[in-house]
């Protein structure tokens, strides 16, 4: 396997509180990695720092390596709009613009310098089928993306995230706001996308981990307690400490 991601002896600080301690991990390209873990594990700390989303928090700071094809993410030569362009994110809370359907997709484009209607058009509409939503919204791609239920937002948020092309999906607990019928929808997009992206998703359900995973990580205050293939972490794990936690002994 290819590695996409790699972390190397990676610390993230808020300040003087170490939330992410010396980890080092390898994130294999076109398979979904879960990191499962209690809250204030750090598990989404580090999804964060993957696309530099921790810059935009004040004394947060970082030692150690952390690469994205072999290229230290955190180095000088690093433009961290191409990066966020390479490396999409899909946040907790769906986060569309008050903006329609259509300005929502195709804003990274347009950033990006898509200046073309036409080829504006085509992104969207593949973005959006892509994502499952197409059939539902292509005749109301001029209505304000507010207006869609909780579950077409989240998807409406994984399609603007598709539109840039990216070659990673972030995913932090992408449907803990969402319905049981939502979920699955999002559970299902995720398998048809594996085969195209690198994805890494945070959740605290460890069921979905089991569902949609093929290598989980488990984080457990700041440190990596294991890491595999999740058939195996689950079903046999090393640690004792990761048996605890997903036969529920605490988290």
């Amino acid at each position: 396997m290819t590695t996409h991601v790699q972390s190397m002896d990676l610390s993230i600080f808020y300040g003087t509180h170490e939330a992410v301690r010396k980890v080092s991990l390898a994130i294999p390209a076109r398979q979904v990695t879960a990191i499962i873990g209690p809250s204030g594990c750090g598990k989404s700390t580090y999804l964060r720092a993957i696309n530099r989303m921790n810059d935009l928090i004040p004394g947060c700071r970082v030692e150690g390596r952390l690469c994205f094809d072999d290229e230290d993410v955190y180095g000088k030569k690093i433009d961290v709009t191409v990066l966020r362009k390479r490396v999409g994110m899909v946040f907790q809370k769906p986060n569309p613009f008050p903006k329609s359907i259509f300005d929502n997709v195709a804003y990274g484009p347009r950033l990006h310098g898509v200046p073309g209607r036409s080829d504006l058009q085509a992104i969207v509409e593949k973005s959006l089928v892509r994502a499952a939503l197409w059939d539902e919204v292509k005749d109301r791609l001029d209505r304000n993306a507010l207006g869609l239920s909780g579950g077409q937002q989240q998807r409406l948020c994984l399609a603007r995230a598709l539109a840039v092309n990216p070659e990673v999906l972030l995913m932090d607990e992408p449907t803990s706001a969402l319905d049981p019928k939502a979920t699955a929808r999002i559970e299902d997009l995720i398998s048809e996308l594996r085969d195209s992206y690198t994805i890494v998703i945070v959740t605290h359900n460890m069921q979905q981990a089991a569902r949609i995973s093929d290598l989980t990580a488990f984080f457990y205050e700041g440190i990596l307690v294991e890491f595999g293939e999740t058939s195996q972490l689950f079903t046999q794990p090393r640690e004792q400490q990761t048996e605890d936690y997903i036969t529920g002994r605490f988290g």
